[in-house]
């Protein structure tokens, strides 16, 4: 344990080439021991750590239950979610195997768990499979690209800014100028406006459908990557509103964390006139808890779950309630 971080180095000396960073309470599993030196592995990390930094033996397991966040995934057909630690409890909601969910609590043969959504609940322990997970190391190539995304990240984010700025001023200079013209020749020239104002409503269609299509086919490349709770790597791993997150964030279009902000969120359109790239929620128990990306010809891609990673699916695989756009 560090106060921030220590570095995995390429060789056990100080002097080595340092190869990736493992921050405080993450984990690695040690190789080997050379000296006062650890070989290790974590994430795509292999390396030399001091030893000093490392807590090992007894005091692992401990430290495991304190940073660690434990996973349940559904093993059973259909289980049930109920109110409160007992099988006599109001039942809340289905869940279908698969499902992942993060644990609070341990309550004999129960668990109090959180849904993406947010909404808790608890489980029979029997029909769960429970994993642990941990923080890894990661490579300074991985730093140096999650750095290079941050610094594109925040200048979209400007340049969006700017061209909002400059639409408003081009808009406003638009209406200052009409209201000064005299009526004669505003009349005058409705024929020649209306064409323009054709032509321009024309582009502004062929630019949206470009825009959906690029939207699109880039979702289409993550197909099977996999699927990690609370992620928004499209490559190591997201969940379902971390993966239309970061779609959207590729095009310098930014929505919200969760499923149910980005539900209310962005214009709501019918089922029967979305669009390629729009959004598609789904509920459980009345909450909007999962998000896909409508990709055409009744199609979604999304990231569903760890057993079954971003894969494309029929829309209607569950009952959607509703359809959101975020594109013009």
């Amino acid at each position: 344990q560090v106060s921030n971080y220590v570095n995995v180095r390429e060789k056990a000396s100080e002097g080595s080439k340092i190869v990736g960073k493992l921050y405080n309470n993450a984990a690695a599993t040690i190789l080997a021991e050379k000296g006062d030196w650890y070989q290790v592995i974590s994430g795509t990390v292999t390396g030399y750590i001091k030893a000093d930094y490392l807590t090992t033996g007894d005091k692992v397991e401990e430290l495991a239950d304190q940073v660690g966040t434990k996973i349940a995934t559904v093993n059973t057909t259909t289980l049930k979610v109920r109110e409160k630690a007992s099988p006599e409890s109001r039942v809340l909601t289905l869940v279908p195997v698969g499902e992942e969910m993060v644990v609070n609590k341990e309550k004999k043969e129960w668990l109090k768990v959180t849904f993406t959504d947010g909404s808790t609940g608890y489980v029979a322990a029997d029909y769960v499979d429970i994993r642990t997970e941990f923080d890894e190391a990661i490579s300074i190539e991985e730093e140096k690209a999650q750095q290079a995304a941050e610094k594109a990240r925040k200048a979209a984010e400007e340049a969006a800014r700017k061209a909002k700025e400059q639409e408003r001023h081009r808009i406003h200079s638009y209406s200052t100028s009409n209201s000064s013209s005299d009526k004669t020749s505003s009349s005058s020239s409705s024929a020649s406006g209306s064409s323009s104002n054709s032509s321009s409503s024309s582009s502004s269609s062929g630019q949206s459908s470009s825009l959906r299509s690029n939207i699109v086919s880039y979702a289409l490349q993550f197909e099977g990557n996999p699927y990690v709770w609370g992620g928004t790597s499209l490559t190591g791993g997201t969940d379902c509103s971390g993966f239309t997150q970061s779609v959207y964030e590729k095009f310098g279009i930014y929505i919200p964390r969760d499923s149910r902000s980005q539900a209310g969120s962005g214009r709501q359109v019918s089922l029967s006139s979305m669009k390629p790239g729009d959004l598609i929620f789904y509920s459980r128990n009345g909450r909007i808890n999962h998000v896909v990306l409508y990709i055409g010809n009744g199609k979604v891609i999304g990231a569903s779950s760890r057993r079954e990673g971003i894969t494309i699916k029929n829309y209607n695989y569950r009952t959607p309630v509703k359809v959101v756009s975020y594109l013009q």
